[in-house]
């Protein structure tokens, strides 16, 4: 599921005053990390995750596998810290604009 510049724009305003629920440290992106994500999707649908380290390219890189490896999508990445949004189908908690 694709999100409009609207939605985008609306669950950025959501997860503004969001602490981040998943850290991802020095050992980078494990399997407790991945199933800590995926519980933190399920019950928020959206979410921040703090990336540790200074390397950019690094950071992206985990990003996207979080992504792929989670089926989110991509609100906002900003620094050490990335937005993302999954919709839970059993009980949605979020109502996304049109």
């Amino acid at each position: 599921m694709a999100l409009n510049n609207r939605q985008v724009r609306y669950l950025r305003g959501l997860a503004h005053g969001l602490r981040p629920a998943v850290m991802i440290g020095n050992k980078g992106l494990t399997d407790a990390v991945l199933a800590e994500l995926e519980i933190a999707l399920a019950h928020h649908e959206l979410v921040k995750v703090q990336i540790a380290g200074d390397d950019r390219e690094a950071r992206a890189a985990f990003a996207d596998e979080l992504v792929r490896r989670s089926g989110a999508e991509t609100v906002q990445k900003i620094g050490k810290i990335v937005c993302l949004y999954r919709r839970n189908p059993e009980s949605p908690g979020i109502e996304l604009p049109k």
